[in-house]
């Protein structure tokens, strides 16, 4: 139970960490977000989309117990853009900070592999689900 909660936490704190990210990448002209390393203003747009869909697919999953699979799936992608994030901030000569992606990937892939039960649950409905429409006495 106590497990339970701390998942919960990590996850609405990621979350809203994603949704703030996301939507200021979303929100802000393209000219606002120049940084050490200049990335294609598409390739802002994609990543920020992909952090507001991320951020969604950590949390309603589980509230609204409707395909809780995806709750693992979508941290396992936000893990995927954070090790794109700490290798670009490593790049560009500090690695001071690049402590802090590196440090929510860790906390999203926790994420992942807390909630991979809800996975495997989902993927052991379906098999159930095809065993029992394709059993002998239907065909």
């Amino acid at each position: 139970m106590r497990f339970n909660v701390v998942l919960w936490t990590v996850q609405g704190i990621l979350a809203l960490l994603f949704l703030f990210a996301g939507g200021v990448k979303l929100v802000l002209p393209l000219e606002a977000l120049t940084g050490p390393v200049s990335l294609p203003g598409p390739l802002l747009r994609l990543v920020g989309a992909a952090e507001v869909l991320g951020a969604i697919g950590l949390v309603l999953p589980g509230l609204l117990r409707i395909r809780r699979g995806l709750t693992p799936l979508a941290a396992g992608g936000l893990v995927i853009i954070m090790i794109g994030a700490t290798t670009i901030t490593a790049l560009t000569g500090s690695v001071l900070p690049a402590l802090f992606p590196l440090t929510v990937g860790l906390l999203a892939a926790s994420v992942a592999y807390g909630r991979s039960e809800w996975y495997c649950e989902a993927v052991a409905d379906r098999r159930e689900a095809r065993r029992a429409s394709l059993s002998p006495g239907r065909c």
